[in-house]
This record gives structure tokens, C-alpha cells and sequence, in this order.
């Protein structure tokens, strides 16, 4: 049976990691927690269970969670945020795959928890996420602060029966925060990669993620928070354009 570390980054995690850690408990071998110096009782957390707790000041989300990797004994991760935790039925499925690995990679669904909801459609759900890999197989990769861990070419993946579970918004102002927050993190990394913005980028790419989210993929289904959430889909992709056009202008 193979070995499994499982690396978790965390910062003020204290609301949700404990959740986190108790659902690995005899799922997998080692955990590895890169925390960017919480100022909350995480580090208290983590010491209550077999944690190798290490501190790193946050370099970025992409960044943060490749060092994590480097830190693992084991030759297979489970790449986790404090704020997720295994479902019954995903602990199940990785126990299945720890005696009879066949891929380099696993895919789960995610399924989030957001003002005390499961959200079950829009672009929230199945939410894909690639959690379960051997080292090597890949990296993470994307543009801060929509990261994903990618596979090689030609490397072929399975996929996990059960749910990621993930509380991301515990109330509305909570979302608004990481809206703006996360809009500039974007905004910055497309300006470094050289993308630019337009007014009929600005126009156009929040109309089209609303209208994917709310109505392609049904996110009407989930009422009201529903439509929260595809209002703030055009609202972050609205602001990201918003700031990176900024950003053009004022080096011109």
C-alpha cells in the first residue's frame, strides 16, 4: 500500500482547519501544514494533532502550494486549503486508491458551502478539482489566484466518487472583501504576464460569465444565494478588467 501526505497552506485558518485535519485521520500517512504566519489559533490547531507545522511568508497561491509539495516525505500528495475537508465518501475512494494506484492523478468534485449552503449548480459545482497526484506528475500552475495543479502531457488521470467539502463564505460582506481582494491579485498577474484590457473586454466578459453561470449552468436552481453568486461573478471578472485597464494606463 502506498504512502500519502497530505499538504495543507494556511493563513487564520482557525474557523474551518480542525474540520480539515480530523477528516485525514487514518486516510493519510503524513501531514504537512505552510502556514503564512496566522495571527489566529492555527498554529494551536495544528498542534493538537501529528503536524509537521511549518511557517513561510505567502508568495502567492501557486507558489505556496509547490513549496508544500517539496516538503512532503511521501511520493504521493493530497494537496488541501485549511478550509476543506474529505467527505465519507472521498475518504472511502482514497483508501480504495492507496492499495491499487493507477493513475497519476485524481480528480474530485468540490462541493461548496457558502452562507451556510451547499451550492449545487452555476459555475460551483461539480467544481473539478485535481487534489490527488504523484510527485512529479505535474505542478501547480494558472494565474494567481485561480491556481490548478496540472498534469504532464500524456499523463493520464482517474476520478475520486465523493465531494471535496469547502466552506468559502461564511456571510455576504466576507465575499464582497475577497471579491476585491482577488480582482486586484488578478489584475496584477495578467498585467505581469502582458494581458490588457478593453472596454469591450470590460462590456463584455462579466456579461458572459453572469450569463454562463446563471443561466448555462443553472445557477437560478440555487435561489437567491444563487444569484448572489453570479452576480459576483460578473462583479470580480467586472472589477479585474476594471483594474487591470487601470494599470495600462498609468504606465502610459
Amino acid at each position: 500500500m502506498i504512502k500519502i501526505s497530505s499538504v495543507i497552506i494556511t493563513y487564520n485558518e482557525e474557523e474551518h482547519l480542525e474540520k480539515c485535519l480530523k477528516s485525514l485521520i487514518g486516510i493519510v500517512d503524513e501531514i504537512i501544514v505552510v502556514d503564512s504566519y496566522s495571527t489566529d489559533k492555527t498554529s494551536e490547531i495544528c498542534s493538537a494533532y501529528n503536524v509537521t507545522f511549518i511557517q513561510q511568508e505567502f508568495k502567492g497561491y501557486i507558489e505556496q502550494k509547490n513549496f508544500a509539495i517539496s516538503k512532503a516525505n511521501n511520493d504521493y500528495i493530497l494537496s488541501l486549503d485549511g478550509d476543506e475537508a474529505l467527505s465519507d465518501t472521498l475518504k472511502d475512494s482514497i483508501l480504495k486508491v492507496k492499495s491499487n494506484w493507477q493513475y497519476e492523478g485524481y480528480y474530485c468534485n468540490r462541493l461548496n458551502n457558502y452562507c451556510g449552503q451547499w451550492i449545487k449548480y452555476s459555475d460551483w459545482y461539480p467544481d473539478k478539482k485535481l487534489r490527488l497526484f504523484k510527485k512529479g506528475s505535474g505542478e501547480w500552475k494558472g494565474i494567481n489566484p485561480h491556481d490548478r495543479y496540472t498534469l504532464k502531457e500524456d499523463v493520464k488521470s482517474g476520478k475520486l466518487k465523493g465531494d471535496l467539502l469547502h466552506w468559502i463564505y461564511r456571510d455576504y460582506q466576507e465575499h464582497n472583501l475577497k471579491v476585491e481582494k482577488f480582482s486586484t491579485i488578478a489584475a496584477e498577474a495578467y498585467y505581469k504576464l502582458g494581458k490588457k484590457s478593453s472596454i469591450v473586454k470590460i462590456i463584455c466578459r462579466p456579461t458572459w460569465a453572469f450569463f454562463k453561470a446563471y443561466i448555462l449552468r443553472l445557477g437560478f436552481l440555487d435561489g437567491l444565494n444563487g444569484f448572489i453568486i453570479c452576480v459576483q461573478t460578473y462583479n470580480v471578472t467586472f472589477l479585474k478588467y476594471i483594474k487591470l485597464y487601470r494599470l495600462w494606463k498609468d504606465k502610459t
